[in-house]
Protein backbone atom coordinates (compact mmCIF):
# COMPACT_ATOMS: atom_id res chain seq x y z
CA UNK A 1 0.00 0.00 0.00
CA UNK A 2 1.54 3.58 -0.64
CA UNK A 3 0.60 6.09 1.54
CA UNK A 4 2.18 8.77 -0.60
CA UNK A 5 3.02 9.27 -4.21
CA UNK A 6 6.56 11.32 -5.41
CA UNK A 7 5.34 13.83 -7.37
CA UNK A 8 8.18 11.78 -10.46
CA UNK A 9 6.26 8.56 -10.10
CA UNK A 10 2.72 10.30 -10.26
CA UNK A 11 3.27 12.25 -13.47
CA UNK A 12 3.71 9.09 -15.99
CA UNK A 13 0.12 8.08 -14.91
CA UNK A 14 -1.07 11.57 -15.16
CA UNK A 15 0.09 11.91 -18.57
CA UNK A 16 -1.46 8.50 -18.94
CA UNK A 17 -4.95 10.04 -17.25
CA UNK A 18 -4.87 13.31 -19.94
CA UNK A 19 -4.48 11.03 -22.94
CA UNK A 20 -7.68 8.82 -21.58
CA UNK A 21 -9.47 11.95 -21.79
CA UNK A 22 -8.00 13.12 -24.90
CA UNK A 23 -8.59 9.70 -26.74
CA UNK A 24 -12.23 9.36 -25.04
CA UNK A 25 -13.03 12.46 -26.94
CA UNK A 26 -15.73 10.59 -29.41
CA UNK A 27 -17.41 9.39 -26.49
CA UNK A 28 -17.68 12.91 -25.03
CA UNK A 29 -19.53 14.75 -28.04
CA UNK A 30 -22.15 11.48 -27.58
CA UNK A 31 -22.69 11.92 -24.59
CA UNK A 32 -22.72 15.73 -23.21
CA UNK A 33 -22.45 17.27 -27.09
CA UNK A 34 -26.28 18.29 -26.50
CA UNK A 35 -25.90 19.59 -23.60
CA UNK A 36 -23.21 21.72 -24.77
CA UNK A 37 -24.61 23.70 -27.27
CA UNK A 38 -27.68 23.84 -24.47
CA UNK A 39 -25.54 25.77 -22.81
CA UNK A 40 -25.04 28.34 -24.58
CA UNK A 41 -28.15 28.20 -26.54
CA UNK A 42 -29.40 31.45 -25.33
CA UNK A 43 -25.92 33.40 -25.88
CA UNK A 44 -25.50 35.57 -28.79
CA UNK A 45 -23.15 34.20 -30.94
CA UNK A 46 -21.22 37.72 -30.99
CA UNK A 47 -20.93 37.07 -27.33
CA UNK A 48 -18.01 34.81 -27.71
CA UNK A 49 -16.21 35.37 -24.73
CA UNK A 50 -19.00 35.52 -22.16
CA UNK A 51 -19.88 31.94 -23.84
CA UNK A 52 -16.36 30.75 -23.16
CA UNK A 53 -16.52 31.83 -19.52
CA UNK A 54 -19.59 29.72 -18.92
CA UNK A 55 -18.24 26.68 -20.65
CA UNK A 56 -15.05 26.77 -18.67
CA UNK A 57 -17.71 26.95 -15.37
CA UNK A 58 -19.10 24.10 -16.43
CA UNK A 59 -16.16 22.08 -17.29
CA UNK A 60 -14.42 22.75 -14.00
CA UNK A 61 -17.66 21.79 -12.20
CA UNK A 62 -17.58 18.65 -14.34
CA UNK A 63 -14.23 17.38 -13.46
CA UNK A 64 -14.37 18.43 -9.77
CA UNK A 65 -17.34 15.65 -9.56
CA UNK A 66 -14.25 13.41 -11.15
CA UNK A 67 -12.06 14.11 -8.92
CA UNK A 68 -14.57 13.58 -5.80
CA UNK A 69 -15.73 10.60 -7.45
CA UNK A 70 -11.91 9.04 -8.04
CA UNK A 71 -11.04 10.44 -4.20
CA UNK A 72 -14.10 8.28 -2.81
CA UNK A 73 -13.46 5.27 -4.86
CA UNK A 74 -9.42 5.74 -4.20
CA UNK A 75 -10.43 5.65 -0.48
CA UNK A 76 -12.12 1.99 -0.94
CA UNK A 77 -8.46 1.01 -3.39
CA UNK A 78 -6.66 2.47 -0.62
CA UNK A 79 -8.54 0.55 2.27
CA UNK A 80 -8.11 -3.15 0.37
CA UNK A 81 -4.68 -1.85 -1.26
CA UNK A 82 -3.28 -4.99 0.53
CA UNK A 83 -6.09 -7.79 0.05
CA UNK A 84 -6.31 -10.14 -2.48
CA UNK A 85 -9.50 -7.19 -3.74
CA UNK A 86 -6.32 -5.12 -5.16
CA UNK A 87 -5.55 -7.81 -7.76
CA UNK A 88 -9.64 -8.02 -8.66
CA UNK A 89 -9.51 -4.16 -9.03
CA UNK A 90 -6.65 -3.94 -11.09
CA UNK A 91 -7.86 -6.45 -13.20
CA UNK A 92 -11.48 -5.00 -13.70
CA UNK A 93 -9.96 -1.64 -14.61
CA UNK A 94 -7.58 -2.89 -17.61
CA UNK A 95 -10.95 -5.18 -19.06
CA UNK A 96 -13.34 -2.08 -18.67
CA UNK A 97 -10.25 0.14 -20.66
CA UNK A 98 -10.12 -2.49 -23.33
CA UNK A 99 -13.97 -2.50 -23.16
CA UNK A 100 -13.79 1.23 -23.80
CA UNK A 101 -11.12 0.90 -26.63
CA UNK A 102 -13.79 -1.62 -28.25
CA UNK A 103 -16.90 0.74 -28.25
CA UNK A 104 -14.32 3.73 -29.21
CA UNK A 105 -13.32 1.61 -32.60
CA UNK A 106 -16.93 0.73 -33.10
CA UNK A 107 -16.03 -2.92 -32.84
CA UNK A 108 -18.19 -3.65 -30.13
CA UNK A 109 -21.14 -1.72 -27.46
CA UNK A 110 -21.31 -3.77 -24.45
CA UNK A 111 -19.66 -1.31 -22.00
CA UNK A 112 -22.89 0.81 -22.35
CA UNK A 113 -24.35 -2.26 -20.25
CA UNK A 114 -22.19 -1.25 -17.37
CA UNK A 115 -23.41 2.45 -17.81
CA UNK A 116 -26.83 1.02 -15.70
CA UNK A 117 -25.06 1.19 -12.89
CA UNK A 118 -25.17 4.40 -12.30
CA UNK A 119 -28.86 5.23 -13.56
CA UNK A 120 -30.93 4.95 -10.41
CA UNK A 121 -28.65 7.85 -9.13
CA UNK A 122 -29.15 9.92 -11.81
CA UNK A 123 -32.60 9.32 -11.93
CA UNK A 124 -32.65 11.49 -9.28
CA UNK A 125 -29.83 13.94 -10.06
CA UNK A 126 -31.20 14.78 -13.78
CA UNK A 127 -34.54 16.58 -12.77
CA UNK A 128 -32.12 19.21 -11.15
CA UNK A 129 -29.90 19.47 -13.00
CA UNK A 130 -32.07 20.25 -15.86
CA UNK A 131 -33.77 22.99 -13.55
CA UNK A 132 -30.43 25.17 -14.18
CA UNK A 133 -31.17 24.74 -17.78
CA UNK A 134 -30.96 27.63 -19.75
CA UNK A 135 -27.36 28.39 -18.17
CA UNK A 136 -27.48 32.29 -17.39
CA UNK A 137 -24.72 33.19 -14.64
CA UNK A 138 -21.07 31.24 -13.71
CA UNK A 139 -21.99 30.13 -10.16
CA UNK A 140 -24.89 27.87 -12.13
CA UNK A 141 -22.54 26.98 -14.89
CA UNK A 142 -20.50 25.69 -12.28
CA UNK A 143 -23.24 23.72 -10.41
CA UNK A 144 -24.56 22.15 -13.59
CA UNK A 145 -21.04 20.59 -14.17
CA UNK A 146 -20.44 19.49 -11.26
CA UNK A 147 -24.38 17.53 -11.38
CA UNK A 148 -23.58 16.79 -14.61
CA UNK A 149 -20.09 14.60 -13.92
CA UNK A 150 -22.28 11.83 -12.34
CA UNK A 151 -23.58 10.78 -15.64
CA UNK A 152 -23.45 7.16 -16.22
CA UNK A 153 -20.55 7.25 -18.53
CA UNK A 154 -18.25 4.19 -19.60
CA UNK A 155 -15.40 6.17 -19.92
CA UNK A 156 -15.82 7.65 -16.61
CA UNK A 157 -16.61 4.10 -14.86
CA UNK A 158 -13.12 2.67 -17.07
CA UNK A 159 -10.97 5.77 -16.05
CA UNK A 160 -12.22 5.68 -12.28
CA UNK A 161 -11.59 2.00 -11.44
CA UNK A 162 -8.23 2.50 -13.32
CA UNK A 163 -7.24 5.63 -10.96
CA UNK A 164 -8.95 3.75 -7.74
CA UNK A 165 -6.83 0.30 -8.46
CA UNK A 166 -3.46 2.60 -8.23
CA UNK A 167 -4.29 2.16 -3.93
CA UNK A 168 -3.66 5.71 -2.77
CA UNK A 169 -7.30 7.93 -2.31
CA UNK A 170 -5.22 11.39 -3.51
CA UNK A 171 -3.63 9.48 -6.87
CA UNK A 172 -6.59 8.53 -7.50
CA UNK A 173 -8.77 12.15 -7.02
CA UNK A 174 -5.59 13.55 -9.05
CA UNK A 175 -5.61 10.96 -11.94
CA UNK A 176 -9.68 11.42 -12.06
CA UNK A 177 -8.78 15.55 -12.35
CA UNK A 178 -6.21 14.92 -15.24
CA UNK A 179 -8.58 12.66 -16.81
CA UNK A 180 -11.32 15.67 -16.69
CA UNK A 181 -8.86 17.88 -18.34
CA UNK A 182 -7.88 15.72 -21.00
CA UNK A 183 -12.11 15.82 -22.05
CA UNK A 184 -11.83 19.69 -21.94
CA UNK A 185 -10.84 20.32 -25.96
CA UNK A 186 -13.58 18.21 -27.47
CA UNK A 187 -16.33 19.76 -25.29
CA UNK A 188 -15.25 23.22 -25.68
CA UNK A 189 -14.79 22.71 -29.96
CA UNK A 190 -17.96 21.59 -29.09
CA UNK A 191 -19.65 24.61 -27.54
CA UNK A 192 -18.16 26.67 -29.23
CA UNK A 193 -19.26 25.55 -32.40
CA UNK A 194 -15.80 24.90 -33.50
CA UNK A 195 -16.77 22.23 -36.64
CA UNK A 196 -13.70 21.51 -38.33
CA UNK A 197 -12.28 19.54 -34.31
CA UNK A 198 -16.21 18.04 -34.22
CA UNK A 199 -15.64 16.50 -37.65
CA UNK A 200 -11.97 15.00 -37.05
CA UNK A 201 -12.85 13.59 -33.71
CA UNK A 202 -16.00 12.01 -36.00
CA UNK A 203 -13.63 10.51 -38.59
CA UNK A 204 -13.43 7.02 -38.29
CA UNK A 205 -9.75 6.44 -38.75
CA UNK A 206 -9.86 8.60 -35.88
CA UNK A 207 -11.68 6.83 -33.59
CA UNK A 208 -10.30 3.45 -34.52
CA UNK A 209 -6.96 4.82 -34.09
CA UNK A 210 -7.87 5.95 -30.25
CA UNK A 211 -9.77 2.59 -29.44
CA UNK A 212 -6.65 0.61 -30.05
CA UNK A 213 -4.28 3.01 -28.03
CA UNK A 214 -6.93 2.85 -24.86
CA UNK A 215 -7.03 -1.06 -25.19
CA UNK A 216 -3.50 -0.83 -25.49
CA UNK A 217 -3.05 0.35 -22.04
CA UNK A 218 -5.70 -1.54 -20.83
CA UNK A 219 -3.46 -4.33 -21.86
CA UNK A 220 -1.04 -2.90 -19.87
CA UNK A 221 -2.97 -2.41 -17.10
CA UNK A 222 -3.63 -5.66 -16.39
CA UNK A 223 -0.99 -7.49 -13.69
CA UNK A 224 1.48 -9.86 -15.06
CA UNK A 225 4.80 -10.28 -16.77
CA UNK A 226 4.06 -7.98 -19.14
CA UNK A 227 4.18 -4.79 -17.60
CA UNK A 228 7.80 -5.60 -16.50
CA UNK A 229 8.90 -6.31 -20.14
CA UNK A 230 7.39 -3.42 -21.07
CA UNK A 231 8.22 -1.00 -18.35
CA UNK A 232 12.14 -2.37 -19.35
CA UNK A 233 11.28 -1.15 -23.04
Amino acid sequence: MRTMSPVPDLLPLLGSALILGLLGGGHCLGMCGGLMGALTLAIPPEQRSRRLRLLLAYNLGRILSYATAGLLLGLAGWALANSPVAFGMRVVAGLLLISMGLYLAGWWSGLTRIEALGRGLWRHIQPVATRLLPVSSLPRALLLGALWGWLPCGLVYSTLFWAASQGNAVDSAMLMLAFGVGTWPVLLATGLAADRVIRLLRQRSVRMTGGVLVMLFGLWTLPGPHQHWLMGH
